[in-house]
């Protein structure tokens, strides 16, 4: 909660909702509920499910969620308000340096995805842990969108769901818009061994890839896996113009797909501001 409040952030609706909790976590709530938009603590039918309550309470153009074990960098919302108000096409935005906490709240890991298309979601480079070759998940947790797109998409999570709801709605943002990627970490995962998470990762990606499949995917052959597992180590970070090729081969390459274009925030520091730039992964 205070990764969200302490943002200095002045325009912000908080809306928290607890499933009925009896460890404590009502009195915290209570510290900071005149800062909230919203609360309650109440039994729902699951994660998802108080997730939609949730998002009924607001109004605001920009959308996220953080789970229980989330944090915020301290600069997240005004680096994603400041992308989203300067390039109106944009409709979501994730970091491309996802992290991950541990229990006393550092960040202890940081890797490069590159950037994110929708060509490779569908080939399942966003879903690892499977039968094929993956760059990373989608971090929920640096994922922010606008109500546009939510609406587009249904306006809900699936609240059926106990788990693996976050790729599906994912799945379904790619159905009506382009994920891009900013090259500024803005959120991470604390990771612990009592979350639901750390027990229940192979359900996750089971009833991942049935959405995953749902929504059109259709995963890599073994042989290209291995192929691209291979390029992939070689060019971690996506290649662009003058960092790894020229514009023309990569295009070329693009077009045979073995790459695939994304858009990618860059801070420029002589501008001093966000510059949208394409970088191609494997």
């Amino acid at each position: 909660m205070a990764s969200i409040l302490n943002q200095g952030y002045p325009n912000i609706e908080y809306v928290v909702i607890d499933g009925g909790s009896t460890d404590g976590s009502v009195d915290v709530i209570r510290k900071y509920e005149n800062r909230l938009t919203y609360w309650v603590s109440e039994p729902d039918r699951g994660h998802f499910d108080a997730l939609n309550k949730g998002f009924e309470r607001t109004t605001g153009e920009i959308m996220a969620w953080l789970n229980s074990d989330d944090r915020l960098t301290p600069w997240a919302l005004s680096i994603v308000a400041e992308i989203l108000k300067a390039f109106p096409e944009v409709e979501w935005l994730t970091s491309v340096y996802p992290l991950i906490w541990d229990k006393q709240g550092r960040a202890v890991a940081c890797w490069d995805l590159g950037g994110f298309s929708k060509k490779a979601f569908l080939k399942g480079a966003n879903l690892p842990g499977r039968r094929w070759s993956a760059r990373g998940s989608i971090q929920q947790e640096s994922t922010f969108w606008r109500r546009s797109l939510w609406e587009r998409a249904g306006g809900y999570t699936d609240g059926t769901l106990k788990i693996a709801g976050d790729f599906e709605l994912w799945a379904r943002f790619y159905q009506h818009a382009d994920l891009y990627g900013v090259a500024a970490p803005l959120g991470g995962f604390r990771l612990h061994g009592n979350q639901i998470t750390a027990h229940r990762m192979e359900e996750y990606r089971v009833i991942a890839e049935r959405f995953f499949r749902h929504y059109g995917g259709s995963p890599y052959s073994r042989l290209e896996s291995m192929l691209r597992s291979v390029m992939r180590r070689a060019t971690r970070r996506g290649l662009g113009p003058g960092r790894g090729g020229s514009a023309s081969v990569l295009s070329l390459f693009a077009r045979l797909g073995v790459l695939y274009p994304t858009k990618v925030f860059r801070y420029d520091h002589r501008a001093e501001g966000w510059e949208l730039r394409t970088v191609y992964i494997v």
